[in-house]
């Protein structure tokens, strides 16, 4: 009887050390979840941030083109007005010309301005990068999503493996677990496609 005894208490004891170790696993799980979670939403905010920012600057660069644009226009009728009339006094001859000159440096200044950075050349590279950088936070969110969907379920097969004292779910824990931290450390680096991302 005395054998017995010794054998439940140590089946016992193995038990609650698995357990606490299932326990421990459990809680680490939760922490690459918050972060992982963490990650989700500065993907979301960066992708939103990035958006605004590239649609500020697109409508910026629309409003430089319309100027320059209409300065363009200036400068043709002008042009037109001058070959039109010959016989135009020479004062108001050379106020035209200043007149299209100060347009066509008007012009240039709008097409390209690295001082100010606000040349249509520059805005439409600035346009241009924070979509790469909206487009490179969009990706992040797929794999955020998998990592805190696949995190969720090990929790979920982890939790239920110490009440019901099998093995079966604490190895599918594993493997979620698992694939969910890959997932995760995917969101961050982009280092692997992510296979079922359109």
């Amino acid at each position: 009887m005395a054998l017995e005894e010794l054998g439940l208490d140590s089946d016992r004891e193995n038990m609650r050390t698995r357990d606490r170790l299932v326990g421990v696993y459990i809680g680490i799980l939760a922490v690459i979840l918050a972060i992982c979670s963490l990650g989700a939403s500065n993907a979301d905010q960066d992708s939103n941030r990035q958006n605004i920012a590239a649609s500020n600057v697109w409508a910026f660069f629309q409003a430089k083109n319309a100027r320059r644009q209409a300065l363009r226009l200036h400068v043709d009728e002008l042009d037109i007005r001058l070959k039109a009339t010959p016989g135009m006094p020479e004062d108001v001859r050379k106020l035209i010309e200043a007149k299209i000159s100060d347009y066509k440096e008007q012009d240039k200044k709008l097409t390209s301005d690295p001082v100010s950075g606000e040349g249509l050349d520059e805005l439409f590279n600035k346009g241009k990068a924070l979509e790469g950088e909206r487009d490179e936070a969009i990706k992040r969110g797929p794999y955020f999503d998998y990592g805190q969907a696949l995190l969720q379920i090990a929790i979920v097969l982890a939790s239920v493996a110490i009440i019901s004292g099998g093995n079966f779910l604490l190895f599918g824990s594993f493997l979620l677990g698992g694939l969910g931290i890959l997932s995760t450390v995917g969101g961050f680096t982009l280092a692997f496609p992510l296979p079922f991302a359109g």
